[in-house]
């Protein structure tokens, strides 16, 4: 049985920075790709970065293009989110997941393995 338990949310302001971490126990993480997704109020969760297993490759979301960093280090078993240059619009519950699939994929039901997430709020 895979855990995954994000830590790093908070408060902050516009313009301001955070990292999420993601750790992996019960299995290897590198036996998995990993993503991260977000949920704002009212709003339907949506994906914001995912990385393969080895680290090798990463793709964003549009809306965090540029600001928004995810890595991982498989020696800790731990994936991260750098999120910097924040706004409003980026107040949400994040979330991270990791999937068995030996494809990238955004789709949230493609990912095994889910996380309780941790809430980001950013204040105008």
């Amino acid at each position: 049985q895979v855990q995954l338990v994000e830590s790093g949310g908070g408060l902050v302001q516009a313009g301001g920075s955070l990292r999420l971490s993601c750790a992996v126990s019960g299995r290897t993480s590198s036996n998995y790709a990993m993503g991260w997704f977000r949920q704002g109020p009212g709003k339907e969760r949506e994906f914001v970065a995912h990385i393969s297993r080895s680290g090798g490759y990463t793709d964003y979301a549009d809306f965090v293009k540029g600001r928004f960093t995810i890595s991982r280090d498989n020696t800790k078993n731990t994936v991260y989110l750098q999120m910097n240059s924040l706004k409003p619009e980026d107040t949400a519950v994040y979330t991270c997941a990791a999937s068995s699939s030996l494809l990238l994929t955004t789709k949230p039901n493609m990912y095994n393995y889910w996380g309780q997430g941790t809430q980001v709020t950013v204040s105008s």
